[in-house]
């Protein structure tokens, strides 16, 4: 049969009850920092704000009415966005065909964000969290009849789903 000592002395209550809280708090704190990790991930969102549209009257390609539209577009969210397509009135911008044309004039279906020409059918423009981009097309009058004082509807559409539309009046 096993002997006990008669000397050894067992851990305080008080030294226990230390013990026992601060692993609590260690481990609350741990779960907290997890949380917080879990929440950032699921909580991201994509938000554009148009902060200014206008359209001016240029010169004319092909002797037809011409206006340059430009767009300034921020990701106001927390995620990054593409923009895949851009409508006026609710029509795709390349169904306009040679209707629209790039900043300069000179690329018949593009339009250009910033400095770089995007279209051809497709347009695919990410913009980062907090970015801005200045997006500039021309529309030119054609089947698609366009005059002087018409409102349009600008949409631009994301790979989110969301829709940003923003109304611009022609000179």
């Amino acid at each position: 049969m096993k002997k006990f000592r008669e000397n050894r002395k067992a851990v305080s209550p008080v030294i226990s009850t230390i013990i026992i809280v601060a692993v609590a708090i260690a481990i609350s704190i741990a779960v907290a920092f997890w949380l917080g990790g879990i929440t950032s991930i699921f909580t991201r969102f994509e938000k554009l704000e148009i902060t200014s549209a206008y359209a001016k009257a240029e010169n004319q390609i092909g002797g037809k009415n011409t206006w340059l539209i430009t767009m300034e577009i921020k990701n106001t969210g927390t995620s990054d966005t593409t923009i895949v397509d851009i409508f006026i009135n609710n029509v795709p911008i390349f169904d306009y065909g040679t209707q629209i044309y790039n900043k300069a004039g000179t690329a018949s279906g593009k339009v250009t964000f910033d400095s770089t020409d995007v279209g051809t059918n497709v347009i695919s423009w990410r913009l980062p969290a907090g970015g801005v981009v200045t997006l500039t097309f021309q529309i030119v009058d054609g089947a698609f009849s366009f005059t002087a004082g018409q409102s349009i509807t600008i949409t631009l559409h994301t790979a989110g789903g969301q829709d940003y539309p923003k109304t611009v009046v022609l000179p």
